[in-house]
């Protein structure tokens, strides 16, 4: 069966026919509500004390498929300039409505401070509006002392709570109040699963994943993409392979954010075909599925294959950022496409608004100096509106290991040793520069140099993962 049609709008209704005419089932086009607003305005509703007429148009508002928490917070402070009470309804609307935004947050204080007058917290609508608000803004200290006041917290309340300590990076604390709840949902468990993964704690991410879904809850998109994130940073192959598993039976078109978690798992993990298959068969990507794709593809060696899939990215007008950019050109660096590499990089700013970052400038450093263009690195560093990092000297310097240019390699040390008097690894790169230029004198002073500054080598070692289980080597 369709959706039952909205009543016709007509004549200036009478207060009775509001009701009719902004029922709740009703979500009714912008252009509509717009109309039954300046209706209900013509006809006086909106100029007399009566909470019931503006509180009708509230939900009306709220339930916009886009909706404008500017126009309901207008139309709410209407309502108290004709005397019109807050409600237990109208004013967690408001409130809602202001927590959209940080620009509106003395609004929201302010709408804390009238439900305190008006006597409307014991309602718990009221009090979880407010500690959503406290939440969105990251202040949980403050979403603490409303949740602390409330008589009967419920599961709304506590996941607000946990969301703001989420939001405030405050993931013990988050974690802490979770696993305190007297009752959880869904949404309590993508909540802190999706922290941890946001902190780095991915093997804590996919723990709580699997206690999820042992206590029976079926994980949301939100725990779905928070583990896919996990497996692809932690290199967790087969796990993903499970969690792309969980995804291929319980949705039949997974929504672009899955798409992308896939796409970057399989793509990190160095399954590129696999991660070219996914991508083929997403319904809807933005320009963070593209770069998924187009990082992974050169990352591993497909730098041809990256550019392919950003001229098609451009031909379908995704507008690429600062991310897209890194990835081409990490491409052309591996496949050594300086020319194309150059192009992209004057671009940029030119054609596509992307303002260069210091990791641009690393890579393009880098590039150059595989290359043998070392010059040309040199000057375009001289050029950069900001100081060189380790990436672009570094980028330099390993330029100049490999095509021999001594001088440059001294000026790039330097530099290098400026950001980080303790790296080992520009001693032991100049010392082979010295020795392969025959300069053994120098080979003696610089190792000479790094035993004085360094005093001993760093123990390297490796890290991977088998099974879940991480063994170090």
């Amino acid at each position: 069966m369709g959706a039952t049609p909205a009543p016709p709008l007509s004549l200036p209704p009478p207060y009775h026919s509001l009701p009719r005419l902004l029922h709740p089932r009703h979500r009714l086009p912008l252009r509509r509500l717009l109309a039954a607003h300046a209706l209900a305005a013509v006809a006086g509703h909106l100029s007399i004390p009566d909470s019931r007429p503006h509180t009708l148009l509230l939900v009306a508002y709220s339930r916009l498929a886009r909706p404008l928490p500017a126009a309901l917070l207008l139309l709410f402070r209407s309502s108290l300039r004709v005397s019109a009470a807050p409600t237990r309804h109208s004013l967690p609307l408001a409130v809602s409505a202001a927590s959209s935004s940080a620009r509106h947050l003395p609004l929201a204080l302010s709408l804390h401070a009238l439900a305190v007058a008006r006597n409307l917290l014991p309602f718990p609508h009221v009090a979880n509006a407010l500690v959503s608000l406290y939440a969105r803004h990251a202040l949980p200290d403050c979403a603490r002392r409303v949740f602390e006041g409330m008589s009967s917290p419920d599961v709304v309340s506590y996941n607000a709570l946990v969301h703001g300590y989420v939001r405030a990076g405050q993931v013990p604390l988050a974690l802490r109040v979770f696993e305190g709840m007297p009752a959880r949902d869904a949404t309590s468990w993508g909540t802190v699963v999706a922290g941890c993964a946001k902190a780095g704690r991915w093997e804590e991410a996919l723990g709580l994943f699997d206690r999820m879904r042992e206590e029976g809850f079926r994980p949301d998109d939100v725990a779905l993409a928070a583990a896919l994130s996990s497996c692809a940073q932690l290199g967790a192959l087969e796990k993903g392979r499970g969690v792309h598993e969980y995804v291929k039976q319980s949705r039949s078109r997974p929504n672009v954010f899955l798409c992308t978690g896939l796409v970057d798992l399989y793509a990190k993990c160095g399954c590129v075909e696999a991660a070219r298959e996914v991508f083929d068969e997403c319904s809807e990507r933005n320009v963070f599925t593209w770069n998924a794709l187009i990082v992974g593809l050169s990352m591993h060696g497909h730098g041809t294959v990256a550019l392919e899939y950003f001229h098609r990215m451009l031909a379908e007008g995704v507008q690429p950022d600062g991310v897209t950019f890194l990835g081409v050109l990490i491409g052309c660096s591996h496949a050594g496409l300086v020319d194309m590499a150059r192009r992209v990089f004057c671009e940029m700013e030119g054609v596509y608004n992307v303002p260069r970052e210091l990791k641009h400038y690393g890579c393009m450093a880098d590039l150059l100096g595989r290359a043998g263009l070392i010059k040309e690195a040199m000057e375009m560093v001289r050029t950069m509106p900001m100081d060189g990092d380790t990436y672009v000297w570094g980028g330099i310097l390993a330029g100049c290991r490999m095509h021999g240019n001594v001088e440059a390699a001294e000026v790039a040390a330097q530099h290098l040793l400026e950001l980080n008097p303790d790296d080992s690894g520009v001693y032991s790169v100049m010392a082979g520069i010295y020795a392969d230029a025959g300069r053994w004198e120098d080979v003696s002073r610089i190792r000479k140099l790094m035993d004085e500054r360094i005093g001993r080598r760093n123990i390297g070692c490796s890290s991977i993962v088998t099974e879940q289980k991480d063994h170090i080597c």
